[in-house]
């Protein structure tokens, strides 16, 4: 039996005392809770019946020390620098294996069974990579220059109107399989529409002779000066975005997961749960550091200038952070980082190509390569290729430094995975789409596992209350004649923090308004 299909109460416990002492009182509490012990790292408290033995509750800011669930998709030790899907290791999917097969292996908990087996999964992913038409009207409904995050988040959320019109306590499992494809599958379409709308570009068609890498190129990249001339993406590239995917395809319980989890333990619609996702996702201290390591390595600009950022990254008193280095779990080396190095490696040698080919009318316009990934639409590969050298130059320096290693700020995942993408010709705009695009299957996966758990409770986090205490509600009459009697006070005893924050608001008059008919939007 599977954890995953164990009861909690199964599950291996032994018993611990807590005690503790409330200083204004000198009383002492003890309570004997369970341990819970999984497959493998550390065990867990059982706090859930503390209130109602002591009337206490915990205090966990960020939830950095509680456990909101048990799971048995993926498994990270941070000390070590291991992580583990389903148990395999993701040096070894990497190597070994593909994106799809590792959303095969996400979404069953086991590999496929055979080639015929994966071929039928990965054609019904294909399959189902097209969206309705009426979608496509939705998206080019969003205002140009919308960032392709915004358009994702409301795309996706849309398919709520088009798909699982049941609730989800109603769904069957082929019902809940079939939402885990589509979302696997159209996230990927989706996003590409995001970028063709942005750049004002029309939308193109998934391919049924592409691979799910493939694909995603061919719909962000196809040009409309092909004439339906189809030209297949380079290999080198495809393969990168696929190895890009499957490492961001699953890394447990982060702030996107936790919100999808907590957003389907009120039974909403899964597409709306993955929106939800995606929002927090979009939040610069989640999915933007890919962008904000190609933002610094040019802030940088020369080798020479190393230390001096270096030392200013030291600085508490200096805004300036070393993007790309540390990471909230792992305190080794993230097993991810040495794959995504290789990877820029091979996209930038491929974009030389591209260049040379580029250059040379001739070679141009016979050339297999899609127009869009051309350098009138990238940094041209002589600068990603002194940003990719300038890049291990100031690896080198942290990792000689004891202040970063004492402090375990290795490299992670992100710090060459945006001169992979920038190589390949996707904009910065462009790189948390993506990294929700590989992203998808994790939380829809945790969706799966969460909705078919017993026991199965809405989330409702607890808090420490440190607002006012009751007090008696003033009549308007009462706050008016207060109000006038202060304004004879002396005015400089105010301060803006005593400003009600909606009276912050620069308010327009009505006719500021005139150019919308007099309505504020």
């Amino acid at each position: 039996m599977s954890p995953r299909s164990q009861k909690l109460a199964d599950l291996k416990t032994s018993e611990v005392t807590l005690s503790a002492t409330d200083e204004e009182t000198g009383e002492t509490l003890r309570v004997t809770v369970p341990v819970v012990r999984g497959t493998c790292g550390a065990a867990c408290i059982d706090i859930s019946k503390l209130a109602a033995v002591t009337g206490l509750y915990t205090l966990d800011p960020g939830f950095t020390a509680t456990s909101s669930c048990r799971s048995a998709i993926t498994y990270i030790d941070g000390p070590a620098g291991v992580l583990l899907h389903r148990g395999y290791a993701i040096n070894d999917l990497a190597a070994k294996s593909s994106f799809l097969e590792v959303c095969y292996l996400l979404l069953n908990g086991t590999l496929p069974s055979s080639k015929r087996q994966l071929a039928m999964f990965k054609l019904e992913v294909t399959r189902r990579m097209t969206v309705h038409e009426r979608l496509r009207t939705f998206v080019s409904g969003f205002p140009d220059g919308a960032h392709p995050m915004a358009v994702m988040v409301g795309t996706v959320g849309a398919l709520s109107a088009f798909y699982c019109r049941s609730s989800v306590g109603k769904m069957d499992e082929a019902a809940r399989a079939l939402a885990a494809i589509r979302v696997v599958a159209k996230l990927a379409t989706i996003a590409a529409m995001a970028y063709k709308h942005s750049i004002g570009q029309p939308f193109a068609y998934p391919r049924r002779d592409l691979s799910f890498a493939g694909n995603f190129l061919h719909l962000c990249f196809s040009s409309p000066l092909d004439q339906g001339e189809f030209k297949p993406p380079p290999k080198a590239f495809e393969e990168a975005i696929d190895v890009f995917l499957l490492l961001h395809a699953d890394h447990e319980q982060n702030a996107s997961t936790s919100t999808v989890r907590l957003a389907g333990s009120s039974e909403a619609n899964p597409f709306a749960c993955v929106a939800a996702g995606i929002a927090s996702l979009w939040g610069p201290m989640h999915g933007g550091a890919n962008e904000a390591v190609v933002t610094m390595l040019r802030e940088i600009g020369d080798e020479a200038r190393i230390p001096e950022f270096l030392r200013r990254a030291k600085d508490k008193n200096d805004p300036f952070k070393l993007m790309g280095f540390g990471h909230r779990v792992y305190k080794n080396v993230d097993p991810r980082a040495k794959e995504m190095r290789r990877l820029a490696l091979a996209c930038i040698a491929e974009r030389e190509r591209q260049d040379a080919i580029d250059n040379d009318p001739d070679a141009y316009l016979t050339s297999s390569a899609p127009v869009g990934l051309s350098p009138t639409d990238a940094i041209p590969a002589a600068e990603i290729r002194r940003l990719f050298k300038l890049a291990t130059k100031l690896e080198e320096a942290a990792l000689e430094d004891d202040y970063f290693v004492q402090r375990k700020l290795f490299p992670n995942v992100d710090f060459y995975s945006g001169l992979a993408l920038t190589a390949i010709g996707i904009p910065t705009s462009m790189f948390t789409c993506l990294f929700a695009v590989g992203r998808a299957v994790g939380w829809i996966s945790h969706w799966k596992e969460f909705v078919e758990d017993e026991p199965r409770k809405i989330g409702r986090p607890r808090q420490l209350y440190v607002g006012e205490k009751l007090r008696r509600f003033p009549t308007i009459e009462e706050r008016d004649a207060q109000h006038s009697s202060s304004n004879t006070s002396d005015s400089s005893s105010s301060s803006s923090n005593s400003t009600p924050f909606t009276e912050r608001v620069n308010f327009l008059s009505p006719d500021d308004a005139a150019p919308h008919f007099g309505f504020f939007i």
